[in-house]
């Protein structure tokens, strides 16, 4: 088998992502393991770990797996090695861009959020006694 490829429990911990996480990734097309160890076990490559992490990262972003499944297709088409056209290049690169300032957007957001959560708890923290130790 060699260090190339990993099973599914080390691509699980590099990840901190489920193996029924990983599994459902896989039904859903977003990773296919790069290959089969001959008693069936899913082999991945760090390809696929890259790729897993590049899902993981849009998750709390609030991507929906559409929306993971089209940049993952953007991605792999501009990275394949494949000629393209400059057209067709362009419009990737869009896509692309699209999926960075919708990303963006929602970090600013999150941001927000935090700013909002971080008053609340503060807020709660000055009405507590003096002498409250917790």
């Amino acid at each position: 088998m060699g260090g190339e490829h990993m099973q599914i429990g080390e691509v699980a911990a590099r990840t901190e992502l489920s193996l029924r996480t990983i599994r459902h990734y896989e039904e859903t097309g977003l990773v296919t393991p790069s290959a089969r160890s001959q008693g069936g076990f899913r082999l991945y490559t760090e390809a696929d770990v890259a790729r897993l992490m590049v899902i993981r990262r849009m998750k709390p972003l609030g991507f929906s797996l559409d929306e993971m499944r089209d940049l993952l297709a953007a991605t792999d088409r501009l990275d394949s090695g494949d000629e393209l056209s400059a057209s067709e290049r362009a419009e990737l690169l869009e896509r692309i861009r699209g999926f960075e300032a919708a990303a963006q957007r929602r970090v600013a957001d999150l941001r927000t959020q935090l700013a909002r959560a971080e008053e609340f708890a503060a807020t709660l923290r000055e009405r507590l006694p003096r002498d409250a130790a917790v």
